[in-house]
């Protein structure tokens, strides 16, 4: 593996670590240069953009407990990165599988899904520029989402 899909990687599961933690400003600040689409192709509300957007995605549905976590893990896996390192972008998809347990909610998986995303390099540094996010499976989410 390349050390520009190495740090890629990093930063895909640097996202999973900031969310459980339920650092919201950690997760937005990954998207400083990007943005996370709720739905492929989706209208413009489903687009939020720039770290203070992602943050506010975040707030709007995720349930943080009294510890200001969401009591959740999130697994990625398979992750596939292809890195044109001339151009200074890649390509990347993963799987996700979110469990959770509160005290009133039994450790189980809550969601499973795919990320598709896209990265670029400034300054040196790798962003993340689109991630779509897919639900291909979804359980009990009432202690971890707000809708």
């Amino acid at each position: 593996m390349s050390a520009a899909a190495r740090e890629i990687e990093n930063l895909v599961y640097t996202y999973a670590a900031r969310i459980d933690a339920g650092d919201f400003d950690g997760v937005a600040a990954l998207f400083a240069h990007g943005r996370i689409r709720g739905i492929e192709d989706g209208p413009p509300e489903t687009v939020f953009e720039g770290s203070d957007r992602v943050r506010q995605m975040y707030e709007m549905a995720v349930r943080l407990h009294d510890d200001g976590t969401p009591k959740t893990r999130h697994f990625t896996t398979n992750v596939i990165i292809d890195v044109d390192d001339a151009a200074g972008t890649a390509r990347g998809s993963a799987y996700y599988c979110v469990t959770q347990a509160t005290p009133e909610l039994p450790l189980q998986i809550v969601v499973t899904g795919r990320y598709r995303d896209t990265f670029h390099r400034i300054d040196g540094l790798w962003w993340f520029d689109t991630r779509v996010m897919f639900v291909d499976q979804v359980g009990d989410t009432s202690h971890h989402l707000k809708f």
